[in-house]
């Protein structure tokens, strides 16, 4: 045997019994070996890869201790979408919520208890044993590339064990921080004079954002899977697929349970409500699923949640503090919110400095006076807020705190929207915030997905080259090189993006123009409805009102901004500019009449895929994720799903394949 063939032995050998032993310390706890023979054999491994290159692997043992340069990320797709769960802090919600479930599926079904991890989301991508792909939850359809960072978390295998793992697939986690190693982190920071986490979630997902991904090898993060995408999964069971994963080298929790009623998930609550605080990490509350994939697609989800998972939260803390003053915030919209700044204090792991007040209404009912000792909560809310007053310890000299009259920007007197309880102001076109609001939404990635953010549009407006969106068409390269921040080539860079952003359809520049109560899918259904911003200017009312799922606030809303001459201005500016406000429908897009598409297996690409469901939209169909009785056909490829197959043929509903669904659509 030649010297290179013995190294690639070695080396092979190496990896292995590394992979082995990182599963056993990270995955298992159970250590194997001690620190110093691990490093030994480590040390070993990377002499042999620097002298025989021809060799090296990204998914070797040595690849975990991180990467020193500086890198960006991109935006990646979920091949599933991570969608967000329902919450409930009540136990009655919870008893609904098994009624609902059993008044569709019937009472032959159970649970899996989950403890809800309190870090950040992850989806990692599997294909023939490898890790290749991981990616924050971003806006569930597409998030972060962050796969270099996570290759540096010890507990996620990069080279999975067994064989019996689907050939492509995705699973879901969160990515957390021991207390210990949050601890440590922060004597380490106080030492260095850093400002400190204020928690090991913010910990934990702050160091997963970072560029340097040798820095975060030294976060020591952790990370727990908890749910299995696939087209060709083993199981039709959620409980037996997460034993598979814990097979493949993956860290499941010991804790998850599966039951058969809804009393036994209330005991689970109560066991760690009290339990977490001897954990040595954070949970917030229990997520609590239906078992069988089966009846998971036949509950099916909402646009943001499923219906067969609910996450109960632990209740929320709550402490006493002190209100020094009331800041009036003026919104893109026009609408003023106020927020309560806080004496300091610590709230659920975090300091507390700011709080919600809603609106005018919300200061009456609480009766809120300055100085005064308010109650803090926060619940499941970004922003905490103030739940009550202790008004016998008010001051005497205390002062109430009243609603602005006037824009606290613009000094424009504000308008009271009675039904929706908000303050408006109106001067939507000479309001700082505003303006720059409406630029900010303009940018962001839903809607032009023009390079910058809140930091870029505050110097471009400071600066006086830009008064509106359809000013960032007329910026030139010059313009920008003399500012802060900016040197050639990152003018270089907004520029090519702006120029970019012409290209995007008409749904994506309705949407950014920012017309309220106009979102992303009613822009959507506007634009297959209408086809050209003409027809949408000239719409009336009454008009409007007919088109699916826009109602009398929509409509009004529509019809107001257009009635506005400044804003047709702007849209003439936008379409001179070479801007898209014309539908690229074809013809034969309601050729399929409405009728609902699952497509389930192989098509060849991903891409292929998501272009059979455009088709489909395109045509008029809905494209569905599960099956129901409702589904009108469902579109296999190689090595479709077994669970959908069978809910299929139980249902009678067609199978069809790619050639089929094509013709369909020909023959329309």
């Amino acid at each position: 045997m030649s010297n290179k063939e013995n190294a690639k032995k070695t080396i092979i050998d190496l990896r292995n019994k590394l992979r082995n032993h990182n599963y056993q310390y990270y995955v298992l706890s159970n250590s194997l070996i001690s620190d110093y023979e691990y490093d030994i054999m480590l040390k070993k491994l990377e002499e042999f890869e620097q002298k025989f290159p021809e060799f090296n692997d990204v998914n070797s043992p040595t690849v975990r201790v991180g990467d020193d340069r500086n890198k960006s990320f991109e935006q990646v797709n979920h091949s599933f979408p991570m969608l967000s769960l329902g919450n409930t802090y009540n136990k009655e919600e919870l008893e609904d919520f098994d009624q609902r479930v059993k008044k569709i599926i019937g009472e032959n079904f159970s649970y899996v208890c989950e403890l809800k991890f309190d870090g950040a989301s992850i989806s990692l991508k599997y294909v023939d044993g490898k890790l290749v792909q991981a990616a924050t939850r971003g806006d569930g359809k597409q998030g972060d590339n962050v796969t270099e960072n996570v290759r540096t978390i010890k507990s996620i295998p990069l080279v999975l064990q067994n064989s019996d793992y689907p050939k492509e697939f995705e699973i879901r986690g969160e990515i957390f921080m021991s207390h210990k190693i949050f601890a440590e982190l922060n004597i380490k920071r106080e030492k260095e004079g850093k400002n400190l986490f204020a928690n090991p979630r913010n910990a934990a997902s702050g160091s997963l954002k970072q560029k340097n991904s040798y820095k975060l090898a030294q976060r020591k993060l952790d990370c727990f899977l908890y749910y299995l995408e696939s087209d060709t999964l083993l199981s039709s069971s959620h409980y037996e697929n997460l034993n598979n994963c814990k097979k493949w080298g993956f860290k499941i929790s010991e804790h998850t349970k599966k039951v058969k009623t809804i009393s036994e998930v209330l005991d689970f609550i109560n066991y760690w409500d009290t339990e977490r605080s001897n954990l040595p990490y954070d949970i917030d509350g229990i997520v609590i699923k239906v078992d069988s994939l089966d009846l998971q697609s036949e509950l099916g989800e909402t646009s943001k949640a499923p219906r067969w998972a609910i996450s109960y939260k632990f209740k929320a803390e709550r402490v006493l503090t002190k209100l020094l003053s009331v800041d009036f915030q003026v919104g893109r919209t026009g609408a003023v919110t106020p927020v309560a700044n806080l004496e300091p204090v610590q709230l659920a792991g975090t300091v507390v400095k700011r709080a919600s007040l809603h609106n005018a209404d919300f200061i009456s009912n609480l009766d809120l006076f300055y100085k005064d000792l308010v109650y803090v909560e926060k619940g499941g809310e970004i922003i905490p807020k103030i739940v009550g007053i202790d008004k016998e310890k008010r001051a005497q000299d205390a002062e109430k705190v009243n609603f602005v009259e006037f824009c606290p920007e613009c000094n424009t007197k504000l308008e009271r929207i009675e039904d929706e309880a908000i303050n408006y102001c109106r001067n939507s076109n000479n309001c700082p915030p505003q303006i720059k609001g409406k630029i900010e939404h303009f940018i962001s990635r839903k809607a032009m997905d023009i390079g910058g953010g809140e930091a870029t549009v505050n110097l471009l407006h400071n600066n006086n080259l830009i008064q509106n969106f359809a000013d960032l068409y007329e910026l030139k390269t010059e313009q920008l090189v003399s500012l802060e921040r900016f040197g050639k080539k990152s003018a270089n860079n907004l520029i090519s993006s702006i120029n970019k952003s012409k290209e995007n359809p008409f749904e994506k520049v309705l949407y950014a123009l920012g017309i309220r109560f106009v979102g992303e899918t009613i822009s959507k259904i506007i634009v297959k409805h209408y086809k050209s911003i003409d027809k949408i200017i000239d719409a009336k009312f009454e008009e409007l009102v007919e088109v699916d799922e826009i109602g009398d606030k929509i409509a009004e809303s529509i019809v107001e901004y257009f009635s506005v001459d400044e804003n047709i201005t702007l849209i003439n500016r936008l379409q001179n500019s070479g801007l898209q406000f014309k539908s690229e429908a074809t013809e034969g897009s309601n050729s399929l009449g409405g009728k609902s598409f699952v497509i389930t297996g192989n098509f060849g690409t991903s891409a292929r895929r998501k272009e059979l469901g455009n088709i489909v939209e395109n045509f008029g169909g809905k494209k569905r994720s599960s099956i129901s009785k409702n589904t009108d056909y469902v579109i296999a490829g190689e090595k479709a799903g077994s669970s959908k197959i069978k809910k299929a043929n139980e249902l009678k509903i067609p199978i069809i394949s790619e050639q089929d669904f094509l013709e369909i659509i020909n023959s329309k």
